[in-house]
């Protein structure tokens, strides 16, 4: 009877066709995601009335602060993945005088993250598609900490090229990234400017996730333990 029953729920689940069988199969693990994107350099900004990035930890400490809310919100045991934008820090310890990637490297061991460093958008996007086994391990949680505007994450933003950026991901290059490698209802937020104006609706057309995002600009100069939008702003999905 036991060999009967097992046979009949196989033929179930096959009767059921692909969609509908895989609710059959183990649950899958789930991964949080943070990425990171990189600080201006003052000899870009040194000439403006309102500076970027005076403090060199801007979007490294923001990042940090949410880490410990997702161990809290998901547990001790939480998969969390640190996706950071190298070169910028390499520039910016020149001008600090001390190795911020070691520093930075200090936290993933303090906070046991899975640290992957990337210096090309392509590096970054090929993680998300391909750096876990997508088919076991989806995206619950994916949050975006760095310079932005309505169109695009700027990583380097002012840190190549004056208030330019020469690595980002744009708006109409996230069909790149595979509509699978999300968990059903995962949650999406870009924490940078502007993002909430326009790249919010193409991240949905494109990995079928909600994101949420700002309209006006972020405030990383408040002392609080979440992030603001300045006066006049507000978040939408």
């Amino acid at each position: 009877m036991k060999k009967r029953g097992l046979l009949l729920l196989i033929l179930a689940c096959l009767a059921l066709g692909s969609a509908p069988a895989a609710r059959c199969a183990q649950p899958v693990d789930k991964e949080y995601v943070i990425i990171t994107g990189g600080v201006s350099l003052y000899e870009w900004e040194k000439f403006k009335a309102q500076p970027h990035d005076h403090w060199w930890a801007n979007f490294v400490h923001a990042s940090r602060v949410r880490f410990d809310q997702m161990r809290q919100q998901y547990g001790p045991d939480a998969r969390i993945t640190w996706l950071i934008y190298k070169p910028a820090y390499l520039k910016r310890s020149k001008q600090e005088g001390r190795d911020l990637v070691a520093m930075i490297e200090s936290v993933r061991d303090a906070d046991h993250l899975n640290l992957i460093w990337f210096d090309k958008t392509s590096d970054m996007i090929d993680y998300l598609n391909y750096g876990k086994d997508r088919n076991q391990v989806k995206i619950a949680d994916l949050e975006y900490f760095g310079h932005s505007n309505k169109a695009c994450f700027l990583f380097d933003y002012s840190c190549e090229l004056d208030s330019a950026s020469k690595c980002w991901l744009h708006e109409t290059e996230l069909t790149k990234i595979k509509r699978v490698d999300f968990l059903r209802g995962a949650f999406v937020k870009s924490w940078g400017c502007h993002t909430g104006e326009e790249m919010s609706g193409y991240w949905h057309n494109a990995t079928g996730t909600r994101m949420w995002g700002a309209i006006g600009r972020t405030d990383y100069s408040n002392d609080q333990q979440v992030l603001l939008c300045s006066p006049g702003g507000r978040w939408v999905d």
